[in-house]
């Protein structure tokens, strides 16, 4: 039995940069974790693990507007999100060195690698501006909204063939993830570990920001909400 604290950080669109691995350090946020392993053999070991997370992103806030080849339009763009995380995962665990005496003579070290399954829930939100497009107060302002319902590319619309994102389905909230790493575990005394590991999810879904698509027409959006969420150039000192 396990428990664990983890740093979690995300690359997606909101990145700084279309660069692989492009990640902003500053949003690195805690998760905790439980979990449950058995061992079948002398390295192999099975742990399944409930996680709980938070990632972030802000293009205002990591974008470098001075890149005027692509940094300067990820700020203009002017999009954020915080998205919590809950996760159920199933890994298999491989142990560089044997154990193959009892679990009290146990090896005092080993490396080891780890891949899986995971099922996760998620829910993308971001803070409400204080004005609608039109310079409307919105009763949402300074609030966390969740983004999935409002369809800010046009998912819960009534697109025209012409239309961008013409077909676009709502994304589900509930997804699939790869979980894999390596790691080194040490003993600490007869009965207890200690572990450190980095690990990647290999996600099914471009959405756990809500962006993916491209821009839509904001008047077939189904509220003056929604089509804030959507269009947030407008909150630039002089945009």
């Amino acid at each position: 039995i396990g428990i664990s604290l983890n740093a979690l950080n995300y690359y997606g669109d909101l990145a700084p940069s279309p660069s692989s691995f492009s990640t902003d350090l500053s949003f690195t946020k805690p998760g905790f974790g439980i979990s449950y392993t058995h061992r079948f053999g002398p390295r192999y070991s099975l742990m399944a693990q409930f996680m709980f997370a938070t990632i972030k992103g802000s293009d205002a806030e990591s974008a470098d507007k001075g890149d005027l080849s692509n940094g300067i339009y990820r700020y203009q763009r002017n999009l954020s999100f915080r998205n919590q995380i809950k996760e159920l995962s199933v890994v298999a665990i491989f142990d560089l060195f044997e154990n193959d005496q009892t679990y009290m003579s146990r090896v005092k070290w080993t490396p080891y690698a780890y891949l899986g399954i995971a099922a996760f829930m998620h829910n993308p939100q971001a803070i409400a501006p204080a004005k609608d497009l039109q310079g409307n107060p919105l009763p949402e302002a300074g609030n966390y909204v969740d983004l999935e319902p409002l369809g800010t590319e046009g998912q819960h619309s009534n697109l025209a063939s012409t239309d961008a994102n013409y077909g676009i389905k709502p994304y589900s909230l509930l997804q699939i993830a790869i979980p894999f790493g390596l790691g080194a575990r040490f003993r600490l005394n007869d009965v207890m570990d200690l572990s450190a590991d980095v690990g990647f999810r290999y996600t099914f879904t471009d959405y756990l920001d809500d962006v993916s698509a491209n821009y839509v027409d904001l008047t077939k959006l189904s509220s003056p909400l929604a089509q804030a969420m959507s269009y947030r150039t407008n909150e630039l000192a002089g945009y």
